[in-house]
C-alpha cells in the first residue's frame, strides 16, 4: 500500500507541472488528472485509517491537507476556464 500512496502523492504535482508547460486546454487535462490522483490518495488515506495503518490524528492531518490542495486545485481550474 505504501507504494501506492507514494505514487499518487507524486502524481499530483507532477501532473500540474507537466501540464503547466502545455496549451491552456492541456493544462486543464493535467489539472483533472491531477485531481484524480488526489481522491486516489484520500481513498488509500481512508483505507489505511481504518486498517490502522496511521493513527486517527496522523489521518485527520492528511485529510486537512487534502482538502487544501483539492480546493487549490479548484481554484486554478476555475481561473483557467475564465480565461477562455
Amino acid at each position: 500500500m505504501s507504494p501506492q500512496i507514494r505514487r499518487a502523492a507524486v502524481s499530483i504535482p507532477s501532473n500540474i507541472a507537466e501540464g503547466q508547460g502545455r496549451s491552456r486546454k492541456e493544462f486543464l487535462h493535467f489539472l483533472a488528472i491531477a485531481r484524480g490522483s488526489l481522491q486516489e490518495l484520500k481513498t488509500l488515506m481512508i483505507i489505511a485509517e481504518r486498517r490502522t495503518y496511521l493513527t486517527l490524528e496522523r489521518a485527520t492531518k492528511i485529510k486537512a491537507q487534502s482538502e487544501s490542495v483539492g480546493k487549490l486545485l479548484n481554484g486554478l481550474r476555475r481561473s483557467l476556464q475564465r480565461l477562455q
